[in-house]
């Protein structure tokens, strides 16, 4: 069997192959860390040999070797009772800084030759196992580098032409921070403050514990940073709260991250988030104050070597809140972390992936309606401070972000979120008034691709296309954009706009109609009636904001018209139907009276609403004329089909016959009868009085400014009709406190049953354990 493995090799490949290759790459690693540090032990004893004829470091070696072998002789108190002069030191430890190792023996320097007083008040946090730990990460990085630049030599030679901060970035850019932290106050003040400090007994915490190279953050080193951060704006004490707040934002991650602190307690770790979320913007905008216009535009010293020393750090920190909101579960927390993040905005503005990344997660709150109200809000106050503070390119990332959240958000509609998604659309809307430009570009996109799904489910009609129309989210999208134009359309809420057509937005308003005319008949069944009369108020809310006439009438009368309306309904025990939260009716509700009397009201309170609109027009006699006659003949139908019976005779007293049986199959129900009726008569009494009121008139109907001002000062209460509608309008309301009274109490009947059942169980459990005890 030429050529055929042996049994044991295919048993060594299947068990034990994987885990020789690993342990072998593990062993290559090693030996490429030895190798590089030994390369590093060579090149640094080369340049010290070098620098040997140098007479300035000569001294500063011999400056080195004698103190070692003082501090080798003494105790721990005189090391701390004498003062050293070691100015030869820090220059030496200065020059070393951008290698990567940071050494601390700098920090034991007299005050008057120390930085600043952040930086004396942050000694006590410098121990030598905080030391030992960044060593570790620095030399670790600057290791990876170095196997870089010998395993793809071109690749790190374009990092050193393009992007060389990435491969200088360690304790250098640290030490830079530190840097600028001891320029910031005056020599005596330091003198004053290192003494205050010494008196008040703040030396380094000698007991921190290192746990693994971690150091265990305690509440007094909480409590010191808070102090240097609120009094003195520490940007080293800001340093290590954003390296202990990472540790915490990454407290729980499955990611292997090497990280600088450790917390264990509840208590620090609570303190810890406070101190972070709330002092890191203070000492930022200290440091780097944000100028905004009036415009509000915000401006920001990019260029200066604050700004980019600081840029590690912001982007540290930005990454760990962002890690931190996406696994929060606490609502306050959540809040506060999300409050934190308005001030840090007009310094993230640089960073575009972070700000990507940061509209997807607030989004992402916003749009979950499972989410408090609280939190959710201060999300949208994130996304809506980072649109007016951003240029146009971050802006219309924003609107897109946004309102796919709404629709994603929108998917799932009944009683419990319809509340919040109107609180999505409602907020969401603002959005798209703070600049007109981008907002139609965004609102042309995505109202076209309405209408393209509406074109597909017309001319390629199969049997489930009518579904990407006949859905919450479709309806919402058109509720939603109805909902912009006519906030951002309407010269009553802009006074800025002398007409509807003046606004940016008023060009959207021709397509979105004939979209949401389309969709709303494009399946004419009594199924989908509760859709239809959806899509009719967003329109009315159009027309009543933008003063456009919209003809809904023929639309609704198509509803009076149906077998719905004009045959006799069948008895039902069933509840009322909720139309706010059904596109289509379940079977059980079509042919009853239920059912029909849901259809009556809506029908007659949309025909209210609609003429209630022009219920001050000069021209409301003619309009209302069309739709008058149609309701009467309704009604005469139906009155005459249900008087036939008593008027007409059998002579031959034959049961069977059918002269006059047409009452059969008429609608009987005089409730509705009577609200179509009391319809016609507010219709009949709104053109009279127009007509009354017109025959003063001195202009014709070419005359537009008459025709438009025409009644304008008089309210639309003070007509019949529109005394009938406000009458209409609190019988609705009242009707839907008396729906959300019922479904309280239906959830606090299942919350009781469910805690019934609950402890039936454990009754249950606790008669099964006695039984077995009893049978032991």
């Amino acid at each position: 069997m030429a050529g055929q493995a042996k049994k044991s090799t295919k048993k060594f490949e299947k068990n034990r192959l994987k885990d020789t290759l690993e342990k072998r790459k593990e062993v290559a690693k090693i030996k490429q860390r030895a190798q590089v540090k030994a390369k590093k032990k060579a090149r640094n004893a080369k340049d010290n040999a070098t620098a040997s004829g140098n007479e300035e470091e000569s001294t500063v070696q011999k400056a080195r070797k004698e103190p070692s072998d003082k501090f080798s002789q003494m105790s721990v108190d005189q090391f701390f009772e004498g003062g050293f002069d070691l100015p030869e030191l820090k220059k030496k430890i200065k020059a070393q800084a951008h290698v990567g190792k940071r050494k601390r023996d700098a920090d034991i320097a007299s005050p008057e030759d120390s930085g600043s007083s952040s930086e004396v008040d942050l000694q006590t946090f410098d121990d030598d196992e905080a030391s030992s730990a960044e060593e570790i990460w620095t030399d670790n990085h600057q290791e990876d580098l170095d196997a870089l630049a010998k395993k793809d030599p071109d690749f790190y030679k374009y990092l050193q032409e393009n992007d060389a901060e990435l491969l200088d970035f360690g304790a250098g850019d640290l030490a830079e921070v530190d840097q600028l932290s001891e320029d910031e106050k005056p020599k005596k003040k330091r003198k004053k403050n290192q003494e205050k400090i010494a008196e008040e007994g703040d030396g380094p915490i000698e007991e921190a514990e290192v746990v693994n190279g971690q150091v265990e953050v305690t509440m007094a080193m909480v409590s010191k940073w808070k102090t240097a951060m609120a009094e003195q704006h520490s940007l080293r004490a800001m340093r290590q709260v954003v390296l202990a707040f990472r540790s915490a934002a990454y407290h729980n991650a499955n990611e292997e991250k090497e990280m600088r602190y450790a917390i264990s307690s509840p208590d620090v770790y609570h303190q810890l988030l406070m101190l972070a979320l709330e002092y890191v913007p203070v000492v930022l905008s200290h440091h780097l104050p944000a100028k905004e216009s009036a415009a509000g535009k915000v401006r920001i010293a990019t260029d200066s070597k604050k700004y980019r020393t600081l840029t590690p750090l912001l982007k540290s920190h930005s990454a760990a809140i962002l890690h931190l909101i996406a696994n929060l579960s606490d609502a306050p927390t959540l809040k506060k972390t999300l409050d934190s993040l308005v001030p840090l905005l007009p310094y993230l503005l640089s960073f575009k992936k972070v700000l990507k990344i940061l509209v997807k997660s607030t989004v992402d709150i916003w749009s979950d309606t499972s989410t408090t109200d609280a939190a959710r809000i201060t999300s949208f106050l994130v996304i809506r401070r980072l649109a007016i503070i951003s240029d146009a390119s971050i802006r219309e990332a924003v609107l897109r972000t946004t309102y796919q959240g709404l629709v994603k958000g929108s998917r799932v509609t009944n009683s419990h979120t319809l509340p919040a998604i109107n609180l999505m659309k409602n907020s969401a809307a603002e959005l798209w008034g703070i600049d007109p430009q981008i907002g139609y570009t965004t609102g042309f996109v995505y109202i076209r691709q309405l209408a393209v799904h509406l074109r597909t489910s017309i001319t390629q009609p199969t049997k489930d296309s009518y579904k990407q129309i006949y859905n919450w989210q479709y309806v919402h999208s058109l509720d939603f954009w109805s909902r912009v134009l006519s906030t951002y359309c309407s010269p009553a809420s802009n006074p800025a706009l002398k007409t509807s057509s003046d606004s940016p937005l008023y060009p959207l308003l021709y397509p979105l109609v004939q979209i949401t005319l389309g969709a709303l008949r494009l399946i004419p069944t009594p199924t989908y009636y509760p859709l239809r009369f959806h899509l009719t108020r967003s329109l009315l809310r159009l027309s009543r904001a933008t003063t456009t006439y919209i003809p809904l009438a023929p639309s609704l009368l198509e509803v009076l018209q149906s077998s719905e309306m004009t045959k006799p309904p069948k008895p039902s025990t069933l509840k009322p139907l909720d139309f706010n939260t059904a596109l289509r009716v379940p079977k059980p509700y079509l042919r009853t009276r239920t059912y029909q009397d849901g259809l009556g009201e809506q029908l007659v309170e949309l025909m209210a609403e609609f003429f209630g609109i022009w219920a001050k027009h000069i021209a409301f006699p003619e309009l209302a004329l069309p739709p008058i006659v149609h309701l009467k003949r309704w009604i005469k139908n139906t009155s005459s089909h249900s008087k036939a019976p008593n008027s007409t005779t059998n002579p031959k007293g034959n049961p069977n016959n059918k002269k006059g049986g047409s009452s059969s199959s008429s609608n009987k129900n005089s409730r509705l009868t009577f609200s179509i009726s009391l319809l016609v008569q507010k219709l009949e009494s709104n053109a009279r009085w127009i007509e009354e009121r017109r025959r003063h008139v001195d202009f014709g109907p070419s005359n537009r400014e008459g025709v438009e001002g025409f009644l304008r000062d008089v309210p639309a209460e003070d007509t019949p009709l529109g005394a009938f509608v406000e009458g209409l309008r609190r019988k609705s309301e009242e009707r839907e406190k008396m729906l959300e009274r019922a479904r309280e109490g239906e959830r606090r009947d299942r919350a009781r049953e469910r805690e019934e059942d609950g402890e039936g169980e454990e009754e249950m459990e606790g008669v099964d354990v006695e039984e077995e005890e009893e049978e032991e």
